[in-house]
């Protein structure tokens, strides 16, 4: 069977949507041409390739947006494609190295507290924050996004962020913008003193409600049979076989990483929509969506199996409905959907599927300090790095005059490393010049260039060869693959525009995420001439006569 319509998900999970959400009888009736609001969704892991495996079988909401405008060859052109880089993209027309987001976390020599690592979407000036434990705060992002932009020039415009991370929900809201929502440890959340719609409380209650209820499989979609074969990943287990069921639970990321999780947040979004009037008031308001199962689900179960055919399938009903709610309150909207980063899929079902030199990561990362205190008779901690390849960071204990040396001794141990591609050192990136060529062609360099932050990022960069798994050992159930790296399978996503009465056009060749920006500028009229940015407007009206780029 397929998910023709969200109920059919609905059933099986046992949440009736209609039940919790807002009435939205008495919708008003769009007049104007511009659009009144913007709905920016990012659909965090949804590679370019995986799109394109699942776009044939689409039948709600993703396959309204590819009626519209469609670039099945977008870029996150940066190398440091994670989640909190990739989302400070989307709405600010940047690459990470003008947003100041480098990773999701970096260190920082010049924090007082013990912990130099801190986390994008934290504020290290608070007693006690960590990198793990943290209070929100927008505080790292250093240029302003559509939503700041917009009520620059209308403060009456409304902009509203929800998403199933804390990081995306700020990297796409901005600084200014008037609502933020997250999960927390009690349902979705916002920061301490903002206002809390009904809609906020309605979700939790019905988050309470499938955190103390069982959930029976999900039904198999009949083209998504093909994928439902099990992948051992040793010590007994497997991936490839799960369909989302369980017994009653507490485990918040047990929800999100299935499609309850986007239902939840989608549920949220339309909800807010109709209690915050947004496009009915004669402004323009941006609705940002972060929607985070798919890379939940990809990180626990990989990205060629069953769990992520039927997430596909499940969302692209979600977003069917979702629409349609839309649609019911005659507001004249603009969609745009893209993706923070792609993915790799685990290497243990690449190497089934002929993929050559699909491996996990080998030992040597985890014995650098001690080799280096050895060479060098230093005590360790020498070097700070938050995983096996991006940012390494000389530590601050290292006194001034030895750090040259430190550096050229890492660079040396690691190059020599069988499954790395190269070091790039500090000097090399920033002689560099930022490119300007189609992302398709960038190199390796221009990669690491446009992720790079003089302030922020490392001492070296460390990019591992291609189709290496930098997670030695799988971690069942959460954390088998992932992403991260300069290659095309993290960097390659889908970017669609839509809106009601848009003609279709699909083009092919590369684009970048930095282009949102400016795009979406131009089809509200909002001037961002005298805004600092990285990408272009897109034309999305067919043939030589119209366009929508100034």
């Amino acid at each position: 069977m397929k998910f023709a319509h969200i109920a059919t998900l609905v059933t099986a999970l046992s949440l009736p949507f209609a039940a919790f959400a807002q009435d939205d009888a008495g919708a008003a009736t769009a007049e104007s041409e511009t659009p009144q609001l913007i709905v920016a969704i990012s659909v965090d892991q949804l590679s370019a390739d995986l799109f394109a495996q699942h776009r044939q079988n689409f039948t709600g909401g993703f396959a309204r947006l590819l009626q519209g405008a469609v670039f099945p060859s977008g870029y996150q052109a940066h190398a440091a494609t994670e989640t909190c880089p990739g989302h400070s993209t989307i709405l600010t027309g940047s690459h990470p190295g003008r947003t100041g987001v480098v990773a999701n976390r970096w260190y920082d020599m010049s924090v007082t507290r013990e912990d130099t690592r801190v986390y994008c979407s934290e504020d290290p000036s608070v007693q006690g924050s960590s990198s793990d434990d943290y209070t929100v705060s927008t505080n790292f992002l250093l240029v302003p996004t559509l939503g700041d932009l917009i009520q620059r020039v209308d403060a009456a415009s409304q902009v509203v962020s929800v998403a199933g991370k804390d990081r995306a929900a700020v990297m796409l809201g901005g600084v200014e913008a008037d609502h933020f929502f997250w999960p927390g440890d009690a349902g979705f959340t916002t920061f301490e003193g903002r206002e809390r719609p009904d809609a906020l409380r309605w979700i939790n209650e019905t988050a309470i409600q499938a955190a103390v209820s069982s959930r029976e499989p999900l039904p198999v979609p009949q083209h998504c049979a093909p994928y439902n074969r099990a992948i051992p990943i040793g010590d007994g287990h497997t991936v490839g076989t799960h369909l989302f069921s369980r017994g009653p639970t507490t485990s918040g990321r047990e929800i999100l990483a299935s499609p309850e999780g986007d239902l939840l947040t989608l549920v949220l979004a339309a909800d807010l929509v109709a209690e915050l009037e947004l496009g009915q008031r004669g402004t323009t308001d941006l609705l940002a969506i972060g929607l985070s199962a798919t890379d939940y689900i990809g990180h626990a179960y990989g990205t060629h199996g069953v769990e992520m055919c039927v997430q596909l399938s499940a969302l692209d009903a979600m977003l069917g409905d979702f629409f349609n709610r839309l649609d019911a309150r005659n507001i004249n909207y603009v969609v745009m959907l893209t993706s923070d980063h792609g993915g790799l899929d685990l290497p243990e079902r690449q190497t089934e599927q002929a993929a050559p030199r699909a491996a996990r990561l080998l030992p040597g990362f985890e014995t650098l300090d001690e080799r280096l205190a050895a060479e060098t008779g230093l005590e360790a901690p020498i070097l700070r790095a938050d995983s096996p390849f991006g940012d390494f960071y000389v530590d601050r204990s290292v006194p001034e005059d030895r750090r040259a040396e430190v550096i050229d001794r890492a660079i040396a141990m690691i190059s020599a490393h069988s499954q790395v591609y190269h070091v790039f050192g500090r000097d090399e990136i920033m002689a560099q010049s930022v490119t300007d060529a189609p992302p398709e062609h960038w190199t390796v360099l221009d990669r690491v260039r446009a992720s790079f932050h003089p302030d922020r990022s490392g001492d070296f960069i460390v990019v591992l060869q291609p189709r290496v798994t930098p997670i030695p050992e799988p971690v069942p159930g959460a954390y088998v693959a992932t992403h991260g790296s300069v290659w095309d399978y993290d960097r390659r996503v889908p970017i669609l525009f839509w809106w009601p009465g848009a003609e279709h056009i699909e083009q092919p060749l590369g684009v970048m995420t930095v282009d949102i920006l400016p795009t979406l500028a131009s089809l509200i009229g909002l001037d961002i001439s005298d805004v600092e940015i990285d990408g272009r407007c897109l034309d999305l009206m067919p043939g030589v006569a119209e366009t929508n780029c100034p």
